[in-house]
């Protein structure tokens, strides 16, 4: 025992042992120690090992290591280890390092050093890895070899204390082991599946279970000096440098069939002993001989069966006439695995053909292909074709390169993913389809465009039954167009036929393909071509836009009236009119543009001058009457649109149409008397009745009153109040003057215009499109009725794709169908001479007793509208009632509630009052608008507090002619207008400055107020000044109505678009902070 060996066990006093031990345990080994029971005391460098004589005369082995400051021991008494005999032991190492001095400081520091010098003073315990074959696994086809680790003893060779892969596994248990040894084996444990458990580690583990990985680990533990011991059933175990091989080897027999024999490579087949097989795959050989066990890797697990054939020790007989079978089915399955030699050299080795991917196709007859995958493989009969096996595998297929396969398969669907992505199945990976079936042009387009590719990829290709030579059209689309005539004067049948290369092409074929989206069509004889064009494309459009005329069922007639002049221009500009009717072509020549066509003339009746313009749209007019159809004049405010109708209806009483069957003019009863008036001044041929009055007040009736009259002039009211009377009668026609009157077709004023029965409508109207499209649909359904039939198509075809969808194809569609029966001018666009119109926005801060009050309803009407928005139809008036109650506090909130009146105007008026009266000062007159006629109230008290003179016009003003002139003969500068009674038949040109307070809803209303004075005769700059209330609802109404000015500027001016009704959002917006 070196000077050294004992001095850590100085570490555990007498006190520290009681802990360790427990006093119990302690004081019953000081018991034995003290009795002399221990013995053979042998003292290596961190370790103790001695005999103990316990009760009973029973000597027991004990074993104590030092890891750190904890000892890790073992006893083969029944406790095992941290017992009385252990305690006993470390008190006689104690007791013998009190025999003798302690060691210097010097020695035990050199000592120390030496120690960590001499690696085999640190080495620790050596390990052995223990083999044994169990003796109730002898027979199986893959055996079962055990390992377990040993570690070097302190009195005998190899014992299992202590070494346990539990203890291998965790470094804290195996402190005195090897470390190399240790890692080794801990690393070949890791490949073990008990390797998931962190308890209960089985002693043993299973050479097979640890898969192929295991072999060089076991080549690294021996070399790192691990023993390899011969347990169980050996006598000694060896792991041979090179890998094995398992094969079939081939040997001819006498009568000339073939013997395979399972082989493997380094093992002696005429050695005697048995062959054993380790792991599922097999990974690793051995060779049992005598209890001599040498084990090999295995390069590649053996092919399936092998192992079965291995542990039976059988031989597979081939019969003579079946070795052609063998050597064309089954050998190249062999030889891919490397799993076939011929170690004699008498089995010849054919050449191998691999398998192509095979394709049958059967065509049927109409233009039907019926596409079947496999794969091809030689034939095992000489001097037959191949063998053609499906793609899918089954029970009972000979052996298949499934590689090869598969390779083939990958590229072909890669190929496809191409050319021919509809062959595939539609999966996250795709397939082929083993068994598909084409139709129509997608065999065509298969045969011609993806076939050539599947060729040239080496695909084998099998044709049955007679293939279609299928050929593109060369010539592009013939359209011929027919319109007849029908027993309804109103309408024309409508035939179109298409033919390409002379050949007819089914119309009802070639539409459902084209409404399907079709890219091509097939015909009978196998002649395809393209439908893809945009002519063909158009000609679908048209197709469906004609059907919805009538029933708009696909199969239904197609047919076409007057008013379709525009889409029948659009189908001549697609083919070659075959023929059409006389009545059909003059109904179309009326409408459509024609240089040649002499204009009509101007009447003698007629006192005015016309401007070029206006000579324009009399004669665009005389054209419509002449062919009975209606339309809409759309010219802007102020540029005579009276006058041009009056024209229209001098030149038809000139001509004898009026006698007996006079026009009725339905206008706001505002300017009935304005009809008579301009009548008699531009027109005074006409004979002009004006019904005021309902028949009651008038004492007669309806007949009686336009007795002898060519035009009568009436209200929309009386119109509706008197419906049946005005439908009884005969009319010429019918005029809609400020036609927006009739803008709902659900009113009952617009159920009356159009049972009036008419054969002639026009609508009169400078703001033909206000919130939506349907107000132009509803003008045009009473002027052109057979424009556009019915208001869900319209909606469908036209204001949700425009509206919502901003659908540029639907607009200019839409331009186009109306352009024959809407004419609009600008004042921009026709009047030179007229002067500049300057508008701005002239924002108003309100007072802070005024926003105070404004921003407590805000919040409040915020709240209730936000929550009413998830049902907007359902809600809507409530809702337009709050937004009503926030505008009208924006202006006052004595508007609102009386309790509010501060005495003092609100910052707009005084603002307002202060303008005016310098522009009064200035001598210039001004218009103010307003839609809350308790506003205008209280701006006339503020005129009146300041000294202003002024007139004041709204919708109860009985004397509204007086009004009217008293401002254009007199010299108030300030004219207050309602905007609903000023909004129309009004010309106040004597103004030179406008004033709107607030803005309102309908931007089309608040121009037609403006434009009052901003008109023909107007020779000076007209100043507009939208007053609007700062950080208030005033402000979001003024973005709302740029919004619609958009659509109308869309669908009439031909400009940019954006959607018009008011939505939901657009509410939300109004509230956004």
């Amino acid at each position: 025992m070196g000077p050294d060996d004992v001095e850590w066990v100085r570490e555990f006093s007498e006190p520290e042992l009681k802990r360790v031990f427990g006093a119990s345990t302690y004081f019953r080994g000081k018991g034995y120690f003290d009795a002399g029971h221990v013995r053979d005391l042998t003292v290596a460098p961190d370790e103790l090992g001695a005999l103990v004589t316990g009760s009973g005369r029973h000597v027991y082995e004990v074993e104590v290591t030092r890891s750190g400051r904890r000892l890790d021991n073992w006893c083969s008494c029944p406790m095992g280890r941290s017992c009385k005999h252990v305690a006993a032991v470390m008190l006689a190492a104690r007791a013998r390092l009190r025999q003798r001095p302690a060691s210097t400081t010097w020695e035990s520091q050199l000592a120390h050093l030496i120690k960590l010098g001499d690696a085999s003073a640190t080495a620790g315990r050596a390990l052995a890895l223990e083999f044994s074959v169990p003796t109730l696994h002898y027979g199986a086809a893959v055996s079962r070899i055990t390992l377990q680790p040993l570690r070097e003893g302190a009195r005998t060779p190899w014992v299992k204390t202590g070494a346990s892969w539990g203890d291998i596994t965790q470094p804290w248990r195996a402190a005195e082991l090897n470390p190399a040894h240790r890692a080794a084996l801990a690393q070949l444990h890791l490949l073990s599946p008990d390797n998931a458990y962190s308890y209960g580690v089985p002693a043993t583990v299973d050479l097979a279970s640890l898969g192929p990985l295991a072999w060089p680990l076991l080549r690294r533990a021996v070399s790192a000096g691990v023993v390899l011991l011969a347990g169980e059933g050996l006598r000694s175990v060896r792991i041979g440098d090179d890998s094995a091989t398992v094969a079939l080897d081939l040997t001819r027999s006498a009568d000339g069939g073939i013997t395979a024999r399972p082989r493997v490579s380094l093992v002696d087949p005429d050695a005697p002993g048995r062959v054993l097989l380790f792991g599922n795959p097999a990974h690793g050989v051995g060779q049992l001989d005598g209890g001599a066990l040498t084990l090999w890797p295995l390069a590649a697990p053996p092919a399936e069966g092998l192992d079965r054939l291995l542990a039976d020790g059988k031989a597979v007989e081939i019969p003579a006439e079946d070795v052609n079978r063998f050597l064309t089915l089954y050998y190249p399955a062999l030889a891919r695995t490397g799993a076939v030699s011929t170690s004699d050299g008498t089995v010849e080795a054919p050449e191998i053909v691999p398998p192509v991917l095979h394709l049958t196709l059967t065509h049927l007859p109409g233009h039907v292909t019926h596409l079947r995958w496999g794969f091809a493989y030689p034939s095992p009969v000489a001097g037959q074709g191949p063998t053609v096996v499906p793609l899918a595998h089954a029970a009972g297929d000979p052996p298949r390169d499934v590689p090869v396969e598969r390779r083939l398969t990958e590229a072909v669907v890669a190929l496809l993913s191409v050319v021919g992505a509809s062959l595939l199945e539609a999966t996250p990976r795709p397939v082929l389809i083993a068994h598909h079936e084409l139709q129509g042009m997608a065999a065509a387009a298969f045969l011609a465009d993806v076939l050539p590719h599947l060729l040239e990829a080496g695909v084998q290709v099998q044709e049955e039954g007679d293939a279609v030579a299928y050929e593109e059209a060369s010539e592009a689309p013939v359209v011929l167009l027919t319109a007849d005539d029908t027993e309804d004067r109103d309408w024309f049948n409508l035939h179109i036929t298409v033919s390409v290369d002379g050949q007819e092409v089914p119309f009802e074929e070639l539409f459902r393909a084209l409404a399907a989206g079709d890219d091509a069509l097939l015909l009978d004889s196998g002649t395809w071509f393209r439908l893809d064009i945009p002519e063909l494309q158009d000609l679908r459009r048209l197709i469906e836009e004609a059907r919805e005329l009538t029933d708009g069922s696909p199969n239904g007639p197609l047919r076409i009236g007057p008013y379709q002049a525009a889409l029948w221009e659009e189908l001549v500009e697609l083919g070659v009119i075959a023929r059409q009717s006389k009545r059909w072509l003059a109904s179309v020549e009326r409408l459509l543009p024609d240089a040649d066509r002499p204009a009509p003339a101007l009447p003698d009746g007629i006192r005015a001058t016309l401007r070029p313009y206006q000579l324009r749209g009399y004669e665009w007019l005389a054209a419509l009457w002449d062919a009975r159809l209606g339309g809409v004049l759309a010219d802007d405010m102020g540029l005579g649109k009276t006058l041009q109708t009056l024209a229209l209806l001098e030149r038809a009483r000139e001509a004898g149409e009026l006698d007996g069957t006079p026009v009725l003019v339905v206008a706001p009863a505002s300017v009935v008397g304005t009809w008579a008036d301009e009548a008699a001044k531009f027109a005074p041929g006409l004979n002009v009745a004006v019904i005021t009055a309902t028949g009651k007040r008038r004492g007669d009736t309806v007949a009686a009153a336009v007795a002898g009259a060519h035009v009568v002039v009436t209200s929309y009211t009386l119109m509706r109040l008197e419906d049946a009377e005005y439908r009884a009668l005969q009319w010429s026609g019918l005029i809609l003057d400020e036609a927006q009157f009739v803008k709902n077709h659900r009113s009952r004023t617009y159920q009356a215009a159009r049972r009036l029965g008419a054969p002639f409508t026009l609508a009169i109207t400078g703001t033909p499109l206000e919130n939506s499209l349907m107000d132009l649909w509803s003008m045009l359904s009473l002027s052109a009725p057979g424009l556009f039939p019915r208001p869900d198509h319209f909606t469908e075809r036209f204001r949700k794709p425009i509206e919502n969808e901003r659908d540029l194809l639907a607009l200019e569609t839409l331009r186009r169908r109306i352009k024959p029966f809407v004419l609009r001018r600008t004042k921009r666009e026709v009047v030179q001479e007229l002067p500049e119109k300057i508008e701005q926005v002239q924002r108003v801060e309100l007072t802070p007793a005024h926003r105070r009050v404004y921003d407590k309803y805000l919040h409040r009407e915020r709240q209730r509208v936000l929550g009413m928005l998830e049902d907007m139809d359902r809600n809507r008036v409530a809702i337009f009632r709050a937004l009503t109650k926030l505008r009208q506090l924006a202006l006052d909130p004595v508007l609102v509630d009386a309790e509010h009146a501060s005495g003092a105007p609100s910052a707009k008026v005084a603002a307002l009052v202060e303008q005016v009266t310098e522009l009064a000062a200035e001598g210039h007159r001004a218009l103010v608008f307003s839609s809350f006629t308790g506003y205008l109230k209280l701006v006339r008290e503020a005129l009146s507090e300041a000294g202003i003179s002024h007139v004041y016009l709204d919708g109860h003003t009985r004397d509204r002619p007086a009004r009217i002139a008293a401002f254009r003969e007199g010299e108030d500068p300030v004219f207050l207008i309602s905007l609903k009674a000023g909004g129309f038949g009004l010309t106040l040109t004597e103004a030179d400055y406008v004033f709107v307070l607030d803005p309102w809803w309908n931007p089309a209303a608040e121009s037609q107020a403006i434009d009052r004075t901003h008109r023909i005769g107007q020779t000076r700059s007209v100043n507009v000044y939208r007053m609007v209330s700062e950080d208030t609802i005033e402000e979001k109404v003024v973005a709302l109505q740029e919004r619609k000015r958009d659509l109308f500027t869309s669908v009439i001016d031909s400009g940019s678009f954006s959607s018009g009704a008011i939505t939901a959002a657009d509410i939300r917006g109004l509230f956004d902070e």
